[in-house]
């Protein structure tokens, strides 16, 4: 099957919806699929204002086209909600193409976060993109019911996976964060405002707080934060000897739609600690973590949980079983769809 993915995410990008796409791209490769991703690497871009990790393409509906006219795709899948998936929606929309989409990022909330501008604008604009998908897919149960209060219909369940190689429970853990005085109360992520990581560095739990990510706040905390172990972005080998070397993860956003890093830390053995809002509500069970308004409860409470009990969960969230859900929710172009394109494309 030839499957195209279009997106306005993607390497160098360092996000959840990135390590998602590539996950599940490596999976589906792996059971024999053709996979084309349509990224803003393709195009000149300009960074996004407030966040310039992130790039905006300018990408011509006719340019897009013709990449997926010559490829003659056998589903079409649109991830986000940027301008390289607005011209590969035009293209699918003019031609009678199907094609699903994906909620990945609670982007009104984020928007908010860095702007000050009312999130329903922001919603209006999510449901109006969505529209049309033979499918949207949402990470979890609480997702799914934000975007069907949004007037958003043909919801399908997309989870998410750990790569179970890399995060183990075995992993010796990192000596520089072992040897910190404990408990070791780790962060792990971008380091930006709609994170919500200013209240985890003013929790009072006893022991040392560390960051591993960067972002754009990062200067900022600290500088204000001096008591805090920012050790910067850790990838692979080095991110799991980060997760074992813990004693709890501390998840605060309450942003994110699902949240990668928290079943990456319980894969590694390490309780959670969480505001009780969607992602941690949909992933932490009474036995992994813990989840609690007062962020300080929740950590003394997820440092009571066992860790042989939060591996074994952690260990039931595979890339495979994810990639089979996309598979499955995918929309067929119909023969003569693929004859259009492959005459477009000619």
């Amino acid at each position: 099957m030839r499957i195209a993915i279009v997106t306005d995410a993607w390497s160098p990008q360092v996000n959840g919806v990135v390590r998602t796409l590539q996950s599940v791209r490596t999976e589906l490769e792996r059971m024999g699929h053709e996979v084309l991703v349509i990224s803003p690497e393709r195009f000149y871009s300009v960074p996004c204002p407030t966040y310039p990790e992130i790039r905006l393409a300018f990408a011509r509906t006719g340019t897009v086209g013709a990449m997926l006219a010559k490829f003659a795709p056998n589903a079409i899948h649109l991830a986000t909600e940027g301008p390289v998936c607005l011209a590969a929606r035009r293209w699918c929309l003019a031609r009678g193409f199907p094609f699903t989409t994906a909620y990945h990022t609670q982007f009104p909330d984020y928007v908010s976060a860095r702007t000050g501008i009312d999130p329903g604008w922001i919603w209006r604009y999510i449901t109006w993109f969505h529209r049309p998908a033979q499918a949207v897919l949402a990470s979890t149960a609480s997702i799914a019911k934000t975007l069907a209060d949004h007037g958003v219909q043909r919801i399908r369940h997309w989870g998410r996976g750990v790569d179970l190689a890399m995060f183990r429970p075995d992993v010796p853990p990192d000596p520089e964060i072992s040897a910190l005085p404990g408990p070791v109360q780790l962060y792990v992520g971008r380091i930006a405002v709609e994170k919500n990581i200013e209240a985890f560095l003013n929790t009072s739990h006893p022991g040392t707080k560390v960051v591993v990510g960067d972002g754009p706040a990062r200067a900022t905390l600290q500088a204000r934060y001096p008591e805090v172990k920012f050790l910067g972005a850790k990838f692979g080998a080095a991110l799991a000897a980060a997760y074992t070397a813990a004693d709890v993860f501390v998840f605060p956003s309450k942003t994110d739609t699902f949240g990668l890093v928290m079943i990456e830390a319980l894969a590694c053995g390490v309780p959670v600690a969480a505001y009780p809002v969607t992602g941690p509500i949909d992933v932490l069970t009474a036995e992994t973590g813990a989840m609690d308004e007062d962020l300080t409860r929740a950590i003394a409470t997820a440092l009571t949980r066992d860790r042989a009990a939060c591996a074994a969960y952690g260990q039931g969230f595979t890339w495979e079983a994810s990639a089979r859900q996309f598979l499955e929710a995918l929309a067929p172009v119909g023969v003569g769809e693929q004859a259009e394109s492959e005459r477009a494309a000619a």
